[in-house]
């Protein structure tokens, strides 16, 4: 029987037609003993040297995905689904429980390029096929119709031997419902989930790029420079750390599972068999069903603990980092591929990476432990003695408490100055606090309305309950604060998503009497911007660690031609270094703080100053929705000045280069930010 390259070959030669290459494939695929990652690594690799036409390329992996392979091998990348008790691996000869029919459903139906999901999603590219599911990208028409100039969404559709198992469905809930609680820049934005008759479906944001494994599995890759590979390792990195942050171990991390987008962004994908490990005592929805109980796992890349089906830990994804860590920097597997309990009893010791000195390899070998005990404890020490941190710059010439000198800024800025107020004004603190990244917030939260006398609901209002919601409302800032039974929640949310929606879902939350809604439109061109800020925006976070911007204006945040613009700024409680930037409507970047004139920008704890207030800057061409942010660090983020004027897309990249090392050793908390959104028209 013919190997699948081989029959790639002879049909590029002209050896078959289409039929009888379709034929053959389906021939080869019935004997075939690989698991359904090799088949698809061995398309892969032989597309590489021999590439077919994107459609038959798609079919052949459609095809691959449909035959619902059940058997794995150890070497190999494929999630392991064990549908029958913990421990029990299914024959190779007996059917499994994907081969049953689930009483009251309808008959196994299988979707595919060209099909379309609910009369809404057209699947058009097969863009991967996974032990769990394969991922499409698919034309969301309802945004087609509403001229969204990003219509395009990735659809996992649930495999066939997996949508078998009778909590697949549940699963996949459970999936959603975490995933869009893990809202990180290197994280896959989770959407939702719903079903098409029997086939079950999860909808997320579409990334252009390909997989880790893809570049691992390459016949040419021998490793990466530890400098090249230091970007993809801290973002695999952040991903993990900020998911254990929040008591969710991966269990399943492996390169198929990390993304890098054409833009350099590294995503973490597949939170599918992801298990909660810190089970919140508050927790009004437990969970009655857990993933794990799957069986899903990839040898190659799970921890000894994992087969022994001890509860998961944070260690367990450090082990699965590791190797992948080690790949990337060798192009070899730490154990040749081999699951740690193999590893372990065959005495295999992996060999030190040239690429890496001797402090850095202690570290690497110390998270590839087999045990537990004497691994890594944690991400951000795995990060810090990988040395993976670059150094901060020279510090700049420390701020005095009196003023700054005076600055020339380009694109419509002139000139301000910084005038010390004699002490910051207090800020009213909510009851309690929950925030959403996507959006911008620069308005200070009022104090909640007096509780209504009313009677006690079935089910109180809660900040856990408030949560999913912003969770899952994409490019948004929002924070929320609860008073009995009214919800008061601020900042802005996305033009797309729609202030009209945010308030219907906020107000569906159980135990909410009274909704509160203080939030603005964003523009969809402002989301770059926003993600990036997210994770240390002050809208979110109570105590010391807060910065803020605002702007006076008699408009309010609407500024004509000619029209003095004043910001006010504030600084955490503690030393930090100061970062003043005006985004402007035609795509480029002010650098108002630091600059040439003015390259001292660092200030003294819980610093207040105002920008602007003797006129200096003056409203000028481009006009449109503007942003100004302010950044506070406790290290300067560059080692020089950047140009006073310069492309978002660069400075934004910059910035993402340095926010997050520094945010992984001195922590996000160490990090301030905010923003003000201002319109600007002419006379």
């Amino acid at each position: 029987m013919a190997s699948i390259p081989d029959l790639i070959r002879t049909f590029q030669s002209g050896g078959l037609s289409h039929d009888e290459f379709f034929a053959r494939i389906d021939s080869t695929l019935a004997v075939d003993q690989a698991s359904a990652t090799q088949l698809v690594e061995m398309l892969s690799e032989e597309n590489t040297r021999f590439p077919l036409p994107p459609a038959v390329y798609e079919e052949v992996l459609r095809r691959i995905e449909r035959r619902g392979a059940t058997q794995f091998d150890n070497g190999g990348e494929e999630t392991r689904v064990r549908t029958g008790p913990a421990g029990a691996v299914p024959a190779a000869s007996a059917p499994s429980a994907a081969d049953q029919p689930v009483p009251g459903e309808e008959p196994v139906a299988t979707k595919g390029v060209g099909d379309t999901l609910n009369g809404r999603f057209v699947l058009e590219e097969c863009l991967g096929v996974g032990g769990m599911g394969t991922v499409y990208k698919a034309l969301d028409l309802r945004k087609l119709e509403a001229s969204d100039r990003k219509p395009y969404i990735a659809i996992k559709v649930l495999n066939v031997q997996f949508r078998g198992h009778p909590k697949s469905l549940i699963a996949l809930q459970r999936e959603a419902r975490k995933a869009q609680t893990l809202a990180h820049r290197n994280i896959v934005t989770v959407y939702d989930f719903d079903r098409d008759g029997s086939v079950v479906y999860l909808t997320m944001e579409y990334l252009s790029g390909k997989s880790l494994n893809r570049i691992l599995r390459a016949p040419d890759f021998a490793g990466m420079p530890y400098g090249k590979a230091l970007p993809i390792i801290t973002g695999m990195a952040r991903a993990l750390s900020y998911a254990h942050e929040r008591g969710f171990v991966h269990c399943d991390f492996k390169p198929a599972n990390v993304f890098l987008t054409d833009s350099g962004e590294v995503k973490v994908i597949d939170f599918g068999i992801a298990r909660v490990f810190q089970q919140p005592a508050e927790d009004a929805d437990p969970t009655v069903f857990d993933p794990g109980t799957l069986g899903g796992m990839t040898p190659a890349y799970a921890s000894p603990e994992m087969f022994d089906h001890r509860e998961p830990d944070p260690r367990d994804d450090i082990y699965a980092l590791a190797c992948v860590t080690y790949e990337l920097l060798t192009g070899r597997h730490p154990y040749e591929r081999l699951s740690a309990n193999q590893a372990r009893s065959a005495g295999v010791k992996p060999l030190r990476p040239k690429v890496l000195t001797r402090g850095q390899w202690r570290a690497l070998r110390a998270a590839l432990s087999f045990d537990r005990a004497t691994r890594t404890p944690t991400v951000a020490r795995f990060l810090a003695e990988l040395g993976a941190e670059p150094r901060s710059g020279m510090p700049l010439a420390r701020l005095g408490a009196a003023s700054l000198a005076g600055v020339l800024v380009a694109g419509g800025v002139s000139y301000f100055v910084w005038r010390a107020r004699t002490a910051p004004e207090s800020q009213p603190q909510p009851a309690a606090e929950a925030a959403a990244t996507g959006n911008a917030a620069p308005q200070a939260a009022s104090p909640p309305a007096p509780a209504l006398q009313q009677s006690v609901p079935e089910r109180a209002l809660s900040l856990q309950a408030v949560a999913p919601v912003l969770a899952r409302t994409p490019c948004s800032l929002l924070s929320a604060s609860v008073h009995q039974s009214t919800l008061q929640v601020r900042g802005y949310v996305a033009e797309r998503f729609g202030i009209a929606r945010l308030k219907d879902e906020l107000a569906a939350v159980p135990g909410v009497k009274a909704l509160k809604l203080d939030a603005q439109p964003l523009g969809d061109d402002k989301c770059d911007v926003i993600k990036l800020i997210a994770p240390y925006w002050s809208g979110s976070r109570t105590g010391s660690a807060l910065a803020s911007i605002h702007t006076r204006a008699p408009g309010g945040a609407q500024f004509t031609e000619g029209t003095p613009l004043i910001v006010d700024i504030t600084t955490p409680a503690y030393d930090t270094y100061v970062y003043v930037d005006y985004y402007m409507a035609d795509g480029k970047v002010v650098h108002m703080v630091p600059s040439r004139r003015a390259k001292a920008n660092q200030a003294p704890a819980s610093y207040s100053a105002t920008i602007g207030s003797l006129g200096d800057w003056v409203i000028s061409k481009p006009f449109g929705t503007e942003l100004i942010v302010l950044l506070t660090t406790p290290a300067p983020l560059f080692d020089g000045l950047r140009p006073e004027l310069e492309s978002r897309q660069a400075y934004l990249h910059a910035l993402e280069r340095q926010l997050a090392p520094m945010a992984a050793r001195q922590g996000a908390d160490h990090i301030g930010a905010d923003v003000v959104q201002i319109s600007t028209k002419p006379r």
